[in-house]
């Protein structure tokens, strides 16, 4: 109720390049708007704040839900949960003097009303004209060339030291834009936002043509991540379980990898992809006696892939098995 009375109030004053936790945003349309615009201007600045949910300070905060809010009880609940404890695992509270309680419905609202005050309107303010995707309290700026790259990074960073934050110093960066046509150079030519590293990658033209373009695809953190779940299912081990119990298994998982990760560049999540039909063809062999043979093994696969080739998500993308299982 405190989230959506507060939304209400604070949601019309967002700038529009702000597209975390927003109704009818999402993080594909910040990732298509920054590939836009890296298309556009030479230089962009990268920046995360360094353990912002752990440290925004309260005053200003509260101060922020002031002037937006003038339901007394709305005030009253976000000061109560700002300052509630924090409960560890092993049953003792820990009390707290900053940052927001996380996983709690309030804390996106939250979020958003201060980096608006604290960057968004600040940008519009200082830097008139000057393009920028957030996603959060990660965000990007674009910049024409690397001095007024250099001058905004600067300033970003004062701004963030003036409302008590720090940005992180592994995540900040100036990044040159470098393709085909940008033959300049620069210590870094990628970046990561959110869960895509843009960076120049080849890409043919509706002529058919290769070219170096700069272009977002799957990070190497998120298919870490996407890999180890899905060592975690130990599809070969699942023996007692039928092809329906792990299409049940893995079909939702793997459809909403697809859904995000391929949005752009689709085709850097293939390896992933055929890694799990490894697993599910190490399955179908410990599981039938009649498929040990490679060669029976290879010919059952084919045969179900043609009888049922979305039986699982990932099959109408890659539908083969890799060399070595």
């Amino acid at each position: 109720m405190v989230a959506g009375a507060l939304e209400a109030k604070v949601e019309p004053i967002f700038h529009p390049d702000s597209y975390g936790y927003r109704p009818g945003r999402s993080a594909l349309d910040a990732v298509e708007t920054c590939r836009q615009r890296c298309w556009k201007f030479d230089w962009v600045v990268e920046f995360d704040i360094r353990k912002f949910f752990d440290s925004v300070p309260w005053d200003l905060i509260v101060k922020a839900v002031q002037a937006h809010s003038d339901l007394p009880w709305v005030v009253l609940y976000v000061k109560r949960w700002l300052a509630a404890p924090l409960a560890l695992p092993d049953g003792t509270l820990q009390a707290r003097d900053c940052g927001t309680p996380q996983r709690s419905a309030i804390s996106p609202v939250l979020a958003n009303l201060f980096l608006h005050h604290a960057f968004d309107a600040w940008m519009a303010r200082e830097f008139r004209g000057v393009a920028f995707e957030r996603y959060a309290d990660d965000a990007v700026v674009h910049c024409s060339t690397l001095e007024q790259a250099e001058r905004v990074l600067s300033a970003i960073r004062g701004r963030m030291a003036e409302v008590g934050l720090q940005l992180h110093p592994d995540k900040t960066r100036i990044v040159y834009c470098k393709d085909d046509r940008r033959r300049g150079s620069h210590e870094h030519t990628s970046f990561t936002f959110p869960g895509f590293t843009f960076r120049p990658r080849g890409v043919r033209t509706k002529t058919g043509k290769m070219r170096c373009g700069f272009n977002p695809a799957v990070s190497k953190e998120a298919l870490k991540q996407m890999s180890a779940r899905v060592r975690a299912w130990r599809l070969h081990h699942r023996a007692g379980s039928s092809e329906h119990d792990l299409s049940r298994l893995i079909n939702p998982v793997v459809r909403g990898w697809m859904r995000y990760y391929g949005a752009f560049y689709r085709s850097a999540l293939y390896p992933l992809l055929a890694r799990i039909n490894a697993y599910l063809m190490r399955w179908s062999r410990n599981k039938y006696k009649r498929l040990r043979g490679r060669k029976k093994a290879q010919a059952q696969w084919e045969m179900v892939v043609k009888s049922r080739p979305k039986f699982f998500a990932h099959w109408i993308w890659v539908n083969t098995v890799p060399t070595v299982w």
